[in-house]
């Protein structure tokens, strides 16, 4: 059985730019019932007291996955998210994206474009290749995960399911992009590359 993570902020932290009400549908009722319906899954199976992370190696049942998959990428959402965000990379991971993009704000209008190219309900990623230690921006669907994938390592996600934004910017999501970079905390996700 696992538990709903806690949030490092207060719900209203991250106003204007997400709401409370929008965190706290998102968190205390989204992710809450993934959370629940993972549990019940669980229960009373070899799954029920191991970790997330062993139950992902093992199991790739729909209901089990979606569950699972979603838990693990709205944690990761949710980490990258802060009111007091640092809302520049360090000098490393800028170059990095200067050698890709050209610059932060090339990279972000690339990251925009991607996300609002994600048709279904999904994910935009920003990854490292583990071989290159290239970048790549990266859509999944639904509850599709880079998480699991060992040839990479996911830095950061932008949620794109309507339930992320619609609150707020009803079906704007390109307000809501805007506004991610606003609270996305790049000391997160320096801390998320493998030395």
């Amino acid at each position: 059985m696992i538990e709903l993570k806690k949030l490092k902020y207060e719900l209203k932290d991250l106003v204007p730019y997400i709401s409370w009400e929008t965190i706290d549908y998102h968190y205390n009722r989204h992710l809450a019932t993934y959370v629940a319906n993972y549990n019940k899954l669980v229960a009373w199976t070899k799954y029920e007291n191991k970790p997330i992370e062993s139950v992902i190696k093992e199991e790739t049942s729909w209901p089990i996955f979606n569950n699972w998959a979603q838990i693990l990428n709205h944690d990761f959402y949710f980490e990258v998210l802060s009111g007091k965000a640092e809302i520049m990379p360090n000098l490393v991971l800028l170059e990095q994206i200067n050698d890709k993009w050209g610059t932060l704000d090339k990279f972000k209008e690339e990251f925009n474009k991607m996300a609002l190219s994600n048709f279904w309900s999904g994910w935009t990623w920003l990854v490292m290749d583990n071989k290159t230690n290239e970048l790549y921006i990266v859509n999944t669907q639904n509850a599709g995960t880079t998480l699991i994938d060992s040839n990479c390592t996911s830095l950061l996600v932008c949620d794109v399911w309507e339930h992320a934004y619609y609150i707020d910017y009803r079906n704007n999501r390109a307000k809501y992009l805007d506004n991610f970079w606003k609270v996305l905390d790049w000391k997160i996700v320096e801390k998320r590359i493998k030395r």
